[in-house]
């Protein structure tokens, strides 16, 4: 099993989500976050348009979802096709992370792992 966790552009959540629903991966959470990555933040103009402030923390949303190894490539294709702005895609795209998962325990029954996904 792995953990995949998506940093994407809070615009594309419902692209993302039908995405994912298309390729079977049915559970997942959505969280929305602030950060920054090699975009380092925007330029934004304050008052009435006079002066400008770098704002150096952005608006996310974190994909976060548990898939079995043999969906974790169509998952993250998902993923991409669904976040990439055009075909070369942007800064601000977002990124995906990828990391095993060791035991997976549902606290109503106690199946774990595959039968707990």
């Amino acid at each position: 099993m792995v953990k995949i966790e998506a940093v994407i552009r809070p615009e594309k959540v419902n692209v993302v989500v039908e995405a994912l629903e298309k390729v079977g991966c049915g559970g997942f959470h959505l969280l929305n976050v602030t950060g920054r990555g090699n975009q380092k933040g925007i330029e934004i103009f304050v008052g009435r348009g006079t002066s400008s402030a770098t704002r150096s923390s952005l608006p996310k949303t974190l994909v976060v979802t548990v898939v079995q190894d043999r969906d974790k490539d169509k998952v993250i294709e998902a993923l991409i096709d669904a976040n990439r702005t055009g075909e070369e895609g942007r800064i601000g795209d977002g990124k995906i992370f990828v990391s095993p998962v060791s035991e997976v325990v549902r606290v109503r029954t106690g199946e774990k792992d595959n039968k707990a996904l």
